[in-house]
């Protein structure tokens, strides 16, 4: 009656006799040589022992006797008789023994009899063995029945690996008499996949419906999810370390059980998302469907077996979106009344006219570090709540609202300019350095307009503070730039007069953070030597021949160096600046036209923003060149193609009249 065939199910796939597990092989053997019992040795040494144990007493003659009869050959003993064989089990027997395949296997053959001959031989069959078979059939159905209903209860393997072995018989005969045209009897229960299949579903949806909990202070939808997923893990492991070697190799028993938790788990949770979820619950129930549960399916145990691709998501997008608005609205909003707060707090501290707190001799504000440890947390959080960065990104929109608050607090402090105004920009600008590193760093968490928006509020605000820290120092250079570029400075440079004033004025740009210090002080030296090439090319000093040209260009070459010292020393890293100055100072050096063209050429290509009017204006300063010459010199710049991506802007700073 069993063919050697592999049947397949939607559920799992049946494997052939051939393919059984090592359990399946064992009931195998004992199909071939029934069922073997285990028979005490009662001969061989034993026997010997026993006969030895039993000998009558004697008397010295008879032991004399014995011991010469010792030493005499001893003739071989009677052959023994072959052990009687087992044997075989009943039906009963083997159904009291749960060896549900076996006892299936006895009533297959019954059947066989009763169903599978000829029709004048199936005329004969009697109705009372009919009925019995009937009877054994329904039992041994049971049997197998309540060993798939304590499948996950610690059921017996062996017991488990015989129910698998009796559906897949029973499968192989509903085969033959499909074969065969004929009908079974009405009482011969079929289709023992979808039996199986709905059996263990029905399982899963019993324990799914109480599962166990523990006592917390969580809210009783917490505590039933929490439930479910503790269940879930523990009936899982127990599947891929027990059940699964009870089916056949091939039958995705792992597989199947996940699709079924899965599906049982995701009509709970629908049912909850249905319920107005307050905003923890709400958080809750979105961390563990976008989190929790993939690493649970994900756990090495049971990522072998479990091929999460082929689930459906737990919540459909109609449930998924509410909960999704609900969550980012109520981050916002925590976020949005955190960093007023801290604004407030600022606000309200420079309007009583205190000083920001100071570390190392610095003015320092914790609220950029605040403020980004706030947004960094809560977007990574949202991350793993939503299962999708992108969607978390959207929490970084009020980072745009909060900077241009920052950029109003910070243009009332300017516009005001109390007595501690000074120290709440330096402490500002730590914080507009904090904030536009978090922005670089972590570019991930924003979106790139969202960023964009942000670093330019950044660079606005940057310019505002060395504005107003810059202006005073400038105001009081203005006398040494005076002394720049006249004819006492063509005798003896001038510049050590503004080098001691950039000095003492620099003692006020300190108690800054490091990297705004030395951000302030790459723009005072960007700033001074822009003031220094303006004065030089305003032309109130005229060259008139190679003498006093060569000295010019030693004077400017000198400055330059000076004034990268001075600069360097407290920080700037604008090196650059010296080699325009002394690029400069080359085409006033140069007396032969190719090569002043030449320099002008390389000074263009160095600084793709000098212009036809800052040539000329160099150039204006050489007496001894013609018209002509300065045009050629001129023409040079429309035939240079200059790499402005290398570059820094420079001389459009330089606005000549």
């Amino acid at each position: 009656m069993i063919s050697d065939t592999t049947q397949k199910h939607a559920g799992f796939k049946w494997s052939t006799l051939s393919s059984w597990s090592d359990p399946e092989r064992k009931a195998a053997k004992e199909k071939k040589g029934g069922h073997k019992l285990k028979l005490p040795k009662l001969w061989g040494n034993n026997a010997a022992q026993v006969r030895r144990n039993s000998a009558p007493a004697t008397d010295g003659r008879t032991e004399i006797q014995n011991i010469h009869e010792d030493t005499e050959p001893v003739a071989p003993p009677a052959p023994l008789a072959p052990p009687v064989p087992p044997v075989p089990l009943t039906f009963e027997e083997h159904l009291s023994a749960l060896h549900l395949s076996e006892a299936g296997r006895l009533l297959l053959a019954r059947e066989e009899r009763l169903f599978g001959g000829t029709e004048a031989a199936r005329g004969g069959r009697r109705q009372e063995d009919v009925d019995a078979l009937a009877a054994d059939r329904q039992a041994l159905e049971e049997a197998v029945l309540r060993t798939l209903g304590s499948s996950l209860d610690g059921a017996d393997t062996d017991v488990l690996t015989s129910a698998v072995t009796f559906m897949q018989q029973e499968e192989e005969c509903d085969a033959l008499w499909e074969q065969r045209g004929g009908m079974p009897p009405p009482w011969r229960l079929r289709d023992w996949r979808r039996v199986h299949d709905e059996t263990l579903q029905g399982l899963v949806e019993e324990r799914m419906d109480a599962p166990a909990t523990l006592s917390t202070e969580q809210s009783s939808i917490q505590a039933d999810v929490y439930g479910m997923g503790g269940q879930l893990r523990r009936d899982l492991l127990l599947v891929a370390e027990r059940v699964k070697p009870c089916y056949p190799r091939h039958s995705d028993i792992c597989r199947q059980y996940a699709a079924w938790y899965h599906q049982c788990i995701g009509a709970r949770l629908r049912r909850l998302a249905d319920f107005v979820l307050d905003d923890r619950d709400c958080t809750f129930l979105l961390r563990w469907v976008n989190d929790y549960y993939p690493q649970l399916l994900q756990e090495p145990q049971l990522a072998a077996d479990i091929d999460t691709r082929g689930l459906q998501e737990l919540l459909p997008a109609n449930l998924l979106a509410p909960l999704e608005e609900q969550y980012l609205s109520c981050q916002q909003r925590e976020l949005t009344t955190y960093v007023g707060r801290i604004l407030d707090q600022a606000q309200e501290a420079w309007t009583k006219g205190e000083e920001p707190p100071t570390e190392d001799e610095c003015f320092v504000s914790p609220m950029a570090y605040d403020i980004i440890q706030m947004v960094n947390g809560m977007v990574n959080a949202a991350a793993k709540v939503l299962g999708d960065l992108q969607k978390a990104q959207n929490l970084t929109h009020q980072l745009q609202d909060l900077l241009h608050r920052f950029r109003t607090f910070q243009a009332d402090v300017i516009k005001r300019n109390r007595a501690n105004s000074t120290a709440f920009v330096k402490a500002n600008l730590g914080c507009v350095a904090q904030f536009r590193d978090f922005l670089t760093t972590h570019s991930h968490l924003f979106p790139e307009d969202v960023r964009e928006n942000c670093l330019s509020v950044l660079a606005d605000m940057t310019r505002s503070a060395h504005e107003f820290l810059l202006c005073p120092v400038h105001k009081n250079l203005k006398p040494h730039y005076r002394k720049l570029f006249s004819q006492e400075w063509l005798k003896n440079s001038t510049i050590g007069r503004l080098r001691s004033g950039l000095e003492e004025e620099m003692l006020q740009l300190q108690s800054l953070p490091e990297s705004a210090h030395q951000e302030l002080i790459g723009r005072l030296h960007l700033e001074v030597s822009v003031m220094y090439v303006h004065r030089l090319l305003r032309g109130e000093i005229r060259l008139k021949d190679k003498q006093q040209q060569q000295q010019a260009a030693i004077n400017v070459d000198d400055d330059a160096r000076h004034l990268h010292d001075v600069f360097a020393t407290h920080g700037s890293k604008e090196a650059w600046l010296q080699e325009a100055l002394s690029m400069m100072a080359e085409v006033l050096k140069l007396q032969d036209l190719p090569a002043i063209q030449f320099q002008v050429a390389s000074l263009g290509s160095a600084f793709p923003d000098l212009s036809e009017k800052h040539v000329l204006s160099l150039l204006k300063m050489k007496s001894n060149l013609t018209k002509e010459d300065k045009n050629k010199v001129k023409a040079v710049l429309a035939e240079i193609s200059p790499d402005s991506s290398q570059s820094r802007p420079f001389f459009s700073f330089v606005v000549l009249k």
